[in-house]
């Protein structure tokens, strides 16, 4: 990043840190901020974090569905005052994000795993159910480019299947951009038909599979925008690898122009930050950009 880009990065970041605890209070026409973190073990423990980071929001990452955590959730959100914006579903089955074991391991696309996803995604709708969590995401995986192949049309069937139920539920179905192209998924949307299929529109993750510059995609996903995570990273050099994933303000994401775009669009529902490593240095990366971002979001 140039010089100048990194000077204006941290000068904001200083800046929204020193302003009053009022003045970052967001109104409710504004986007709010959160983050996605895992609840298991403790979900008390995790939603406590949440707030005393400063954070309104949050996507939770959920394994455990048994009613005893989902009442430990819900228990947890109404104590704090955060609201969990989403259920994040995942697995059962391996997961390998890279460009060769990916098509064969992520999401619904792979044959052998399907049936056992699709069935947790449906308990995972549950469970946001008995928490008053108002969608469910996943990856969805290396949707086809091309609708005539068998597995792009077999793709579209489980994503109507999950998210049928999930609007069942009184929920919304949000697919994770990354694996593939904007108008691939736009595409697959149209096909699967249900007015509760939207978007979670990771920014970073569409540079990191080298498939779109966020800012154009935000033309394409605009009417299916649903989430927002704030990433960043790097185009992949590696053909058999993911770009490297780096903390905002350092990677190829434009933030600055992407939040006027989602502003124009009329997007008000909270940008998630997500930060892809563990420790202290996660917490001082996911402070950085809050302060960034709240900066931007004004």
């Amino acid at each position: 990043m140039p010089n100048y880009d990194r000077r204006r990065f941290f000068q904001a970041a200083a800046a929204a840190l020193a302003l009053p605890a009022a003045a970052q209070t967001p109104s409710s026409r504004k986007m709010r901020l959160g983050i996605i973190l895992g609840i298991s073990p403790d979900p008390g423990a995790a939603i406590r974090r949440v707030r005393e980071l400063g954070f309104p929001t949050c996507q939770v990452s959920v394994r455990d569905l048994d009613d005893d955590t989902a009442a430990s959730l819900r228990k947890a959100l109404d104590q704090y005052g955060v609201e969990a914006t989403s259920a994040v579903a995942g697995g059962p089955g391996p997961a390998v994000y890279d460009f060769y074991q990916g098509p064969l391991t992520i999401g619904l696309v792979p044959r052998q795993y399907r049936e056992a996803r699709i069935a947790n995604m449906k308990q995972v709708s549950e469970f946001a159910k008995k928490t008053g969590i108002p969608a469910v995401q996943s990856h969805c995986g290396f949707i086809p480019e091309n609708p005539n192949d068998p597995l792009y049309t077999e793709a579209v069937e489980a994503i109507r299947t999950v998210a049928a139920y999930c609007k069942n539920n009184g929920q919304n179905f949000r697919c994770e951009t990354g694996q593939e192209t904007p108008i691939t998924l736009v595409r697959a949307i149209r096909d699967v038909g249900l007015d509760n299929v939207g978007v979670n529109f990771d920014v970073a993750n569409l540079i990191l599979y080298g498939k779109a510059n966020p800012v154009d995609a935000v033309d394409i996903l605009a009417p299916y925008i649903q989430g927002v995570h704030a990433k960043d990273g790097l185009y992949p050099t590696d053909p058999k690898k993911l770009g490297e994933e780096v903390p905002i303000g350092q990677g190829k994401v434009d933030f600055p122009v992407i939040v006027e775009k989602l502003k124009k669009i009329g997007y008000t529902n909270p940008l998630t930050i997500e930060r892809e490593i563990r420790g202290e240095k996660q917490t001082a990366d996911i402070l950085a950009a809050k302060a960034y971002l709240e900066k931007l979001i004004g």
